[in-house]
């Protein structure tokens, strides 16, 4: 069973096809290993009672030969900004710590109708206002590489020489694991479950999957439904998808991908579901390198990473262009704007009146809803409300938040530029560095590491386009390093071919459960 937590989704879903597993074996040896990784903090909520049920269902389904796919009996996790019916749903905040929906997301409810089996709630930054999932009510999470959990429950298997960790962990220091999503990835790193729901409104999902070595997704906007995700940035949220391999990604987006009539910002048009061929070939491909992404501050190891796989793709056929996205540079201000100004809107429902947080206040409504709001949220969201309501008034509106919107408009239009010149895909860093050591990392305020984090990751969001993070090998210090890749709108087969392609040509290494942490 060690082996199995850390396999594909396909050959997990075979095994349970054939019989020679049952669901619920599977399941009771995640739930289990939530307890083992539970130091790393990745849950919230660990839904054991949950997972017993769906999974005991699953096992009907086996014994009838009605399995409903092959995510049928396969553990999932999903970020805790995700409403789930009667479960707690707190976005990692005071404000809704006590909050249970009264119905699902629509991505969970198609997960379900596919037969997965829900482990739990994962760790957030508050609201998902971060880049760390340091900023969180129940503490942050921390990284499975370069963790003690690390060397005493994993081995690291690959095909590959890699690099030892170089450098000696003292036990006061670890690495975040990115975020916001950062709960999500660590989940899926140490083989809790085999994928896990994200969202991604400027990288709060590849960020978190480039620092934990996984494949992170960000569908195309409008692709998946946003119904039942608490909203941070109505125009740019996305949920995101974290998996091990680019097929297991594939198969979620499968699952959850195709117009909702709950949520209008769907595109309305019948979901064609991907199947990704094993022999790849990418000598029709003209893949762009943006000069601007190339900006100070990335390290050695990750230009070499850049070099490396476009030397790797120019050998497969594949043709290299050096291009150009001018406004970059201006994405990260233009974003920040336009969070901070959705933030301010989105929150001003939680008042303390109809749901979430209360303080014991009666002299007033004003001090019943400054009291609520000044214990329910941390100072980043906090500020970020204040900033919001500043560029929103009415002396303020057109300086700010037009001027950010026009700028939105001249983002995307540089990629527009790109996709009619025949350029077919980016391939940029996703962070600039391997994993920082929390001490490192909180040395800088949320904001500025907001502006450093999403540097390459956000200009996607900003133009609704999908985009991918790859794994591509492990630094001197034993952490993962990792490359993202762009495409034009809706191009999600494209996108997940060519990730495939570099995947398997990469390899990068595998985490198995040593057989000291037996978990049959």
């Amino acid at each position: 069973m060690n082996k199995l937590l850390s396999t594909p989704i396909r050959e997990v879903s075979q095994r349970i096809y054939c019989g020679t597993v049952r669901p619920s074996e599977v399941c009771e040896a995640s739930v289990k290993l939530t307890s083992i990784v539970k130091p790393l903090n990745a849950y919230i909520t660990v839904t054991d009672d949950v997972a017993r049920d769906q999974a005991s269902d699953a096992d009907r389904r086996q014994q009838r030969n009605s399995l409903l796919g092959q995510l049928d009996g396969i553990p999932v996790a999903i970020k805790d900004n995700y409403c789930v019916k009667g479960k707690p749903t707190t976005c990692a905040s005071r404000m809704l710590a006590n909050f249970c929906p009264g119905y699902d997301a629509t991505v969970f409810e198609r997960l379900r109708k596919q037969g997965a089996v829900l482990i739990g709630k994962t760790n957030l930054d508050e609201f998902a206002m971060g880049s760390g999932t340091i900023d969180s009510l129940y503490g942050p999470t921390k990284n499975l590489w370069g963790s003690e959990v690390l060397s005493q429950f994993y081995s690291c298997k690959s095909d590959v020489s890699q690099p030892a960790s170089g450098e000696p962990q003292e036990k006061s220091t670890w690495h975040i694991a990115g975020g916001s999503s950062g709960g999500s990835a660590v989940a899926v790193a140490t083989g809790t479950c085999y994928a896990a729901l994200g969202s991604d409104t400027g990288g709060s999902t590849r960020n978190p999957a480039s620092y934990c070595g996984l494949i992170g997704l960000k569908p195309t906007y409008g692709l998946v439904s946003r119904y039942g995700l608490i909203p941070l940035l109505n125009s740019m949220d996305v949920p995101g998808i974290l998996a091990r391999t680019v097929d297991d990604a594939a198969l979620i987006l499968n699952a959850v991908a195709g117009p909702d009539p709950s949520d209008p910002t769907t595109v309305q048009r019948e979901y064609q579901p991907i199947a990704l061929p094993e022999t790849i070939d990418v000598s029709n491909l003209n893949i762009g390198i943006p000069k601007e992404y190339g900006v100070p501050g990335i390290s050695e190891e990750v230009q070499a990473c850049w070099d490396e796989v476009s030397r790797q793709l120019t050998e497969a056929g594949a043709n290299i262009v050096p291009v150009s996205l001018p406004h970059t540079d201006y994405s990260i201000v233009c974003y920040s704007v336009l969070n901070r100004c959705d933030v301010a809107s989105n929150l001003a429902c939680y008042d303390g009146i109809e749901y979430g947080h209360r303080v014991d206040e009666w002299s007033t409504a004003h001090e019943l809803y400054k009291k609520t709001r000044s214990e329910g949220f941390n100072d980043v969201v906090k500020g970020r409300i204040l900033v919001g309501n500043y560029f929103l008034l009415a002396e303020n509106y057109k300086e700010y938040y037009v001027k950010a919107m026009k700028m939105r408009r001249l983002i995307a239009q540089d990629f527009d530029v790109l996709w009619d010149n025949n350029v077919d895909l980016l391939l940029t860093p996703t962070t600039l560095t391997d994993a920082p050591r929390y001490e490192d990392f909180v040395l800088l305020d949320n904001q500025t590491q907001c502006l450093i984090q999403d540097h390459c990751t956000q200009p996607a969001n900003m133009a609704g386009l999908p985009a991918i993070n790859v794994p591509i090998k492990l630094s001197r210090r034993g952490l993962p390093l990792s490359l993202q890749l762009i495409a034009p709108s809706f191009h999600e087969h494209r996108l997940l071919t060519a990730a495939k392609m570099i995947e398997q040509t990469v390899r990068f290494p595998r985490l198995e459960l040593k057989d000291s942490c037996l978990l049959e």
